[in-house]
């Protein structure tokens, strides 16, 4: 009798951990379960599972995420921003005539207000004098470099630290669920390259974004491409719908923002056929990040969250839909 008790037990016991480990792991364990999580796994399970009258084929789950402020912070300042501004001071021994000369001079000093008194005409002018004359190859190791070393001012982490964990595990994934990931940024395409594929598993080849002209040059015999003072493309607003046709050639079936610079984006995304995701992201959280939307200098949400509302776009609420915000956090 002891015997058979002991069994009994023990089947229930192997029963009870063939169960636990058949149960599936959490996709997404820094979501909280709330209408929002629903949604996007819905629409995963949707159109992915064969037979599902909402199903894509895998070589058209094209999903476009927006950088800045919806992969990773944005305050106070866009982070590309910040390193302009440090590599305007890193070069500026080699430009002695930039300590009496705008908006140059403004960078150096410190003063913010007057070089976004200037408006985009200044941020274009100081982007185009840190390319100036740099191959691509330069330009990335010195992105690398700065990104290895500089500092969040506010909580003191490494810029790519400042990266969201609720979406990383996003795009881990819908890319196990057989999509292709793109950032489609109003940020330096050039800029993003050297690190997002370490930071979100994106690729370079899988990165759209503003970019300075180019051409091709022998230097002591060897090819390069080198960066002129003159910007060729701005990926921000409309801009983003035609990159993404100009650079992917398909439309995207989700997109991913939080701003109104990302409403054409979103715009084309949901106006294609078949089934459609678009979700934007709602800094709501002043304690653990920044609350903002419609009065922001920094990714400003007005016309997009309109938009978004009337038509039933999947908005977050990061204040209640993430568990944590940064990859750093501990879950």
């Amino acid at each position: 009798m002891k015997n058979m008790v002991v069994k009994s037990l023990l089947v229930l016991l192997l029963l009870a951990n063939t169960a636990f480990a058949a149960a599936p792991a959490d996709p997404l364990p820094s979501w909280n379960d709330t209408a929002t999580k629903k949604a996007i796994v819905t629409f995963v399970g949707e159109v992915t599972r064969p037979g599902s009258p909402r199903f894509v084929p895998a070589a058209e789950r094209i999903a476009a995420f927006d950088n800045d402020g919806t992969l990773w912070a944005e305050q106070p300042m866009y982070f590309p921003e910040a390193f302009v501004f440090d590599r305007i001071r890193a070069l500026a021994p080699q430009h002695p005539e930039w300590q009496g000369k705008q908006p140059f001079k403004a960078v150096l000093a410190g003063d913010l207000k007057t070089i976004y008194a200037g408006g985009d005409q200044t941020l274009l002018e100081l982007i185009n004098a840190t390319h100036d004359g740099y191959t691509t190859e330069e330009f990335a190791q010195t992105v690398k470099d700065w990104a290895a070393t500089a500092r969040h001012p506010i909580s003191g982490r490494l810029y790519t630290e400042m990266a969201y964990r609720p979406m990383r595990e996003l795009l881990d994934y819908l890319r196990a669920n057989g999509f292709k990931t793109f950032i489609v940024s109003g940020g330096w395409a050039d800029f993003m390259r050297p690190w997002t594929e370490r930071v979100y598993g994106i690729p370079p080849e899988q990165v759209i974004g503003s970019s300075n002209k180019t051409e091709f040059k022998l230097r002591d015999g060897k090819p390069v491409i080198v960066f002129l003072p003159a910007i060729g493309f701005i990926d921000d607003g409309a801009g983003k719908a035609i990159g993404i046709e100009r650079y992917i050639g398909r439309r995207p079936i989700a997109a991913f923002g939080n701003s109104d610079g990302d409403l054409q984006m979103l715009q084309w995304t949901m106006d294609g056929e078949g089934a459609r995701f678009a979700l934007l992201v709602h800094h709501t959280d002043a304690e653990r990040e920044w609350a903002y939307d419609r009065a922001s200098s920094f990714g400003r949400l007005d016309k997009a969250l309109d938009e978004a509302l009337a038509k039933g776009w999947t908005v977050v609420d990061m204040k209640e839909d993430w568990k944590s915000i940064y990859v750093f956090e501990k879950r």
